[in-house]
């Protein structure tokens, strides 16, 4: 099937099960998969199921759609993602996106966990997407275009809506969480970069690197999408601390700070 077949399958699908108009968009990244535990009235598909649906492989990542509501905000949310470095295509990975634009919703919010590359941060930060490099040597929206979404040449001046993170600032600020703002880069992975990479990377204007995100954020800007991501910084990148990265690491940190990333989605969903 191509991607617009697999897109209407998995479209025609989920219709069967639920007339459910999501407004909101979330993908969970790593260690934040119970979020979707706080909404309400939920429906739970696992990828599986859902025809032309790619299927996570990576620790951390269930791989379910769960749809439901949160203080009265319809949201679809991804409990997990499908990484480039798995295989699969990045309009394989994307499509999900596609299916909860067809789906209805307006807004997406990206979760995801980096390494820091700014010197300024550290193990646990949280950080607000203001734009993004995309170092992944790919583009999701290669190949022939799918004219019912978007262009075939989508401006990506404000991929990350700036009116959504001038509206969060102050609020996580009320809250007591400690936001940092940033530039993230992909990498594509599954390797962590070396320590010459994260320095070429800095001096590019990178805060955080990461392996996923991009690609699910040009699409949604191609769909005419809003667009919020945070990143938590579960370990500082290679070369910045004397010793190895390790994926526990990664795990065990989002685990430390998901109280507050929690607290920030829910403020987020308040706005979107």
């Amino acid at each position: 099937m191509t991607i617009q077949e697999r897109i209407d399958a998995a479209y025609t699908f989920i219709r069967s099960r639920t007339d459910f108009q999501p407004e909101v968009g979330l993908i969970l990244g790593s260690g934040l998969g119970d979020f979707a535990d706080r909404l309400e009235d939920c429906i739970e598909i696992p990828f599986f199921q859902i025809p032309g649906f790619p299927v996570p492989t990576v620790e951390g990542h269930a791989g379910a759609l769960i749809l439901g509501t949160f203080q009265g905000c319809a949201v679809a949310a991804l409990r997990g993602r499908i990484h480039y470095y798995e295989g699969y295509s990045q309009q394989e990975i994307t499509l999900p996106v596609r299916v909860m634009a067809r789906l209805g919703i307006r807004t997406l919010v990206l979760t995801n966990a980096a390494g820091g590359v700014n010197l300024d941060f550290s193990a646990g930060a949280l950080m607000l997407i203001a734009d993004h490099i995309n170092f992944s040597g790919m583009n999701p929206l290669m190949g022939p275009n799918l004219e019912a979404f978007g262009p075939r040449f989508p401006d990506m001046s404000d991929i990350y809506t700036r009116s959504l993170r001038e509206k969060l600032r102050p609020l996580a600020k009320e809250a007591g969480i400690d936001l940092r703002e940033g530039v993230y880069m992909m990498y594509s992975g599954p390797s962590y970069e070396s320590p010459a990479e994260i320095r070429a990377f800095r001096t590019l204007g990178a805060d955080a690197v990461g392996m996923s995100t991009v690609p699910e954020a040009i699409v949604a800007r191609h769909c005419g999408l809003q667009v919020v991501g945070v990143s938590c910084i579960t370990n500082m990148a290679a070369g910045v601390l004397d010793r190895k990265l390790d994926h526990s690491e990664v795990v065990e940190t989002a685990q430390r700070v998901k109280g507050n990333f929690t607290r920030l989605l829910e403020i987020i969903l308040t706005i979107a």
